[in-house]
């Protein structure tokens, strides 16, 4: 899912290769498991099916770890995991850089996302509206941040806009907004709400944030800290190279990934149907594993680009709420190493 999306603005998202350092970890705590805790940064969806996978299907166990999935609360996973509560989380693209830029210990080790999944919506009985250039003065329902503010304006204004648009909170579900004519468009991530409504048989056209001058990004990642990677490597590699596994198992068996989600977590995901079509949508669209078979890694180059975007737009911020007046050096946001 995009970083941004409605739900994750309330919030401001792991090659089967354990021959290494993983297996000999194992081996060697096969008498007692390492205890990694990773806090997920909403409630269950399929972003996290590569965790419950190595879970359900052992990977941690024979990488010597026990893994506990912490639920989503009140506290956001990155805030959980720059503090020590959680060894590691999921985090969207958006908090890790702003959380980050603001002093946050945190660390993207595994890319979860490896494209931009988010994009603009709106229904498609608006035959008015034929490019982002037609959003000049509709009203948008979200709310009001500065992230939105410019992710907009710069989609409009790419394609010859003014960008100017009004904002108005939702109070309700976009779906009911955009079906009652209180707002003209949305944002969505494609991989899940764009699913559901689809399922729903709602009728709707979009715009692609990447395609309008927005740079294409890893939308979620698995994070940790500084700290805790410095102090336990070896775990970190053990973990990464294990949750990998798991999602390297849900792109090659989709069906019975799915089955393992949906049963870990009975309460919480009642609707199947839409956790199939979800995760589909995901490897499809080359989400999870790349076009050229990347799974997990992250790109530099990806990297780089959204975090100058974001810098160049004002919402990096210092720890006072400062707009950062030097770029960051963003090799220091992630490394790839844990992957093996």
């Amino acid at each position: 899912m995009t970083d941004f999306s409605r739900r994750q603005a309330l919030l401001l998202t792991l090659a089967a290769g354990l021959a290494g350092t993983s297996r000999s970890f194992a081996q060697s705590s096969a008498s007692s498991a390492q205890k990694v805790t990773v806090a997920l940064d909403w409630t269950v969806n399929t972003n996290h099916i590569g965790l419950f996978v190595a879970r359900e299907k052992g990977f941690y166990t024979e990488a010597g770890l026990q893994a506990d999935i912490l639920p989503y609360g009140d506290t956001g996973s990155g805030t959980l995991i720059s503090n020590r509560i959680a060894d590691f989380g999921i985090s969207g693209a958006l908090g890790l850089f702003t959380q980050k830029a603001a002093g946050a210990d945190l660390k993207a080790v595994y890319a979860v996302v490896q494209h931009e999944t988010g994009r603009v919506v709106f229904n498609a009985a608006r035959s008015e509206i034929k490019s982002p250039k037609d959003l000049d003065g509709l009203i948008y329902g979200g709310f009001g941040s500065g992230w939105e503010n410019a992710l907009i304006s710069t989609i409009i204004r790419h394609d010859g806009g003014e960008g100017t648009f009004q904002t108005v909170t939702l109070g309700t579900s976009a779906y009911e907004a955009l079906a009652n004519g209180s707002v003209d468009f949305t944002l969505e991530v494609s991989t899940w709400e764009g699913v559901d409504a689809e399922l729903r048989g709602m009728k709707q056209h979009s715009f692609r944030y990447a395609d309008y001058g927005v740079p294409d990004e890893h939308t979620t990642f698995i994070a940790s800290s500084d700290a805790y990677l410095a102090a336990n490597p070896k775990i970190a590699s053990a973990f990464v190279q294990a949750t990998r596994r798991g999602y390297q198992f849900a792109v090659d068996h989709p069906d019975e990934a799915a089955a393992l989600l949906i049963s870990a977590n009975k309460d919480a995901l009642t609707n199947p149907t839409l956790i199939q079509a979800s995760l589909k949508a995901l490897i499809d669209g080359h989400y999870l594993r790349g076009e050229s078979g990347i799974i997990g890694t992250i790109d530099k180059a990806k990297i780089d680009a959204m975090g100058a975007y974001l810098f160049s737009s004002g919402i990096l911020r210092d720890a006072d709420g400062n707009a950062l007046k030097q770029k960051p050096d963003f090799s220091g946001y992630f490394s790839n190493v844990y992957l093996g």
